[in-house]
């Protein structure tokens, strides 16, 4: 077998043409891995489905102790992934893999280059922004940025030690761990807000990034802000191999919503729940990082934890599955450090333009007299409607859907706990992914519609809150996980849409318009719009 490549020296993202040739009884049980690093004991991962499955993932893949597997095809996309890679020959199917042969090993030409840098806000004053990256090397590395600013980073990474497990070997402790590197972190400050700079990041000894333009969001209370929204979105291959847990959905939205980034229109991202999807594969970070870096280094990129981040037996987590596959939040932590109060307490506000956001961890402890419940209490009672006159909650888990899953995807004594907070504090819009589609409700209440929208000129549904009765809510899902089909919708559901997509908002002191766009199409499918205009 051989790997087409000069010097067999790979550079960050590439594409390598692999070539098998003699084989004297082909068959359809044959297929090609790229294993890494390149001295793994193939021979000797669990090729068991029910430890495949524990991760939440059905698809009749392999298993491997490392990335990807490949079937029918001779042209792997290579990310630079720090340690080497091999390519891999097999017989007897997916089942009983015998080895034919071996590529040999491949190395990365500089497997310490800084890569994969994305922004985040710290604070709702928009003149620092925290700049994240990963690395090969812990050695300090340095952000310029600005006009000659320089700052040096801080650098994190996590081991097998963190993860966790149960009675069974989790991916992410055992047949799924994979380094990552070195995850460094340097806050820009001295910025202003709603303006334009550029940065790049690395040092002399390790290489530089590329120059990235960025633009941080407006400052908490000024007049408007331009953000898009979306949960579940993960990653998909960029070439036609197969692997753990793809997304197909997640490549037209990362496209759509790059191109959106790109016009300039967008100040801020947020990302609520089920991230990468790595689920204990954890190289998988790396290739996820890799497709959304081109818009989350150039705008705010915000998140909230998912059940797919945190969640684990014997972890601490609300709800008992192994749907992290042993990762128990920390990657997601350690890659995603947004302005939380502490380590596994994954809940925060910011204040971005017109609008006061608060994020909550579905996956932590939320029931009355809780921490975090005490902490949801606080921040939405402390908001000055004066200076940010709205309020949207972002969690993972929702309160409402129609799919045909809703007896696994909604609890019951989350929205109990939760849902009168809504009410007390005057939530206008409550966003949740989990739930694979999107869908709007009414203005609703314990399952019940206290008011309704009316159409405007333009035949936008409009929400009058300036005469407050409850929370719209909206499930928002659909960035790439396979879609979820939707049963008889409930009396509080007014649009319902399975396709891929994402959330548009534009916020002012007076109205926020939102819709649902079509990430294939471009079209916007869904609108609408909630106003506190005294004379509408």
């Amino acid at each position: 077998m051989l790997a087409q490549k000069i010097n067999n020296l790979l550079s960050d993202n590439e594409y390598v043409n692999v070539t098998v040739s003699g084989v004297f009884l082909p068959s359809d049980d044959d297929w090609v891995a790229m294993i890494s690093p390149s001295d793994s004991d193939v021979k000797s991962c669990p090729l068991k489905k029910s430890r495949y499955v524990q991760t939440g993932d059905l698809s009749k893949l392999p298993l491997l102790c490392h990335y990807p597997v490949k079937s029918g095809t001779i042209s792997f996309h290579v990310i630079n992934i720090r340690t080497d890679i091999e390519f891999v020959f097999f017989s007897g199917g997916f089942e009983t893999p015998c080895i034919l042969t071996r590529s040999g090993p491949m190395k990365f030409s500089n497997p310490n280059q800084p890569l994969h840098g994305h922004i985040s806000s710290i604070d709702s004053t928009a003149t620092s922004m925290r700049l994240t990256w990963v690395s090969g090397s812990e050695e300090t590395q340095l952000v310029q940025y600005g006009d000659g600013e320089t700052l040096t980073s801080k650098a994190k990474t996590f081991s097998q030690d963190d993860m966790c497990t149960s009675v069974l070997p989790s991916p992410a402790k055992d047949f799924g761990w994979h380094d990552p590197g070195y995850i460094h972190s340097a806050v820009m400050t001295g910025l202003r807000p709603s303006t334009s700079y550029s940065y790049r990041y690395g040092s002399d000894s390790v290489g530089w990034s590329d120059k990235v333009q960025f633009r941080t969001p407006p400052a908490g209370g000024s007049d408007e802000l331009k953000f898009l929204a979306f949960g579940d979105m993960g990653k998909a291959p960029l070439d036609p191999s197969v692997e753990h847990y793809i997304q197909p959905g997640s490549l037209s939205v990362i496209k759509a919503v790059t191109d959106e980034v790109k016009s300039g229109n967008v100040d801020s991202i947020f990302h609520i729940g089920d991230i990468s999807y790595a689920t204990g594969f954890l190289v998988e970070w790396d290739f996820f990082l890799h497709l959304i870096s081109p818009m989350a280094s150039q705008v705010s990129y915000m998140t909230a934890i998912g059940n797919h981040e945190r969640d684990y037996i014997g972890s601490g987590s609300v709800y008992i599955t192994p749907d992290s596959g042993g990762e128990c939040g920390v990657p997601y932590e350690t890659y995603f450090p947004m302005p939380t109060p502490a380590k596994d307490k994954p809940w925060y506000s910011i204040e971005q333009g017109s609008i006061h956001f608060t994020v909550i961890s579905t996956e932590n402890d939320w029931t009355e007299n809780s921490e975090q419940y005490e902490w949801m209490t606080k921040d939405m009672g402390s908001v000055d409607r004066s200076k940010t006159p709205w309020l949207i909650f972002t969690g993972h888990r929702p309160m409402y859907s129609s799919s045909t899953n809703r007896l696994f995807d909604l609890d019951d004594r989350f929205s109990k706990a939760v849902e009168p907070l809504l009410l007390q504090h005057k939530v206008d819009l409550a966003l949740f992914g989990h739930v694979h589609n999107y869908e709007r409700t009414c203005s609703v209440y314990q399952s019940n519609c206290l008011a309704m929208p009316t159409k405007d000129r333009n035949g936008v549904d409009t929400y009058d809150h300036s005469n407050y009765s409850a929370p719209v809510q909206a499930v928002i899902g659909m960035a790439g996980f396979s879609l979820t089909k939707f049963s008889k919708p409930g009396s509080w559901s007014l649009t319902r849409i399975s396709d891929f997509g994402y959330l548009r908002g534009h916020a002012t002191k007076e109205d926020i318009n939102l819709e649902f766009v079509n990430a294939n199409t471009r079209q916007v499918q869904d609108s609408f719009r909630i106003t506190k205009r005294q004379n509408r």
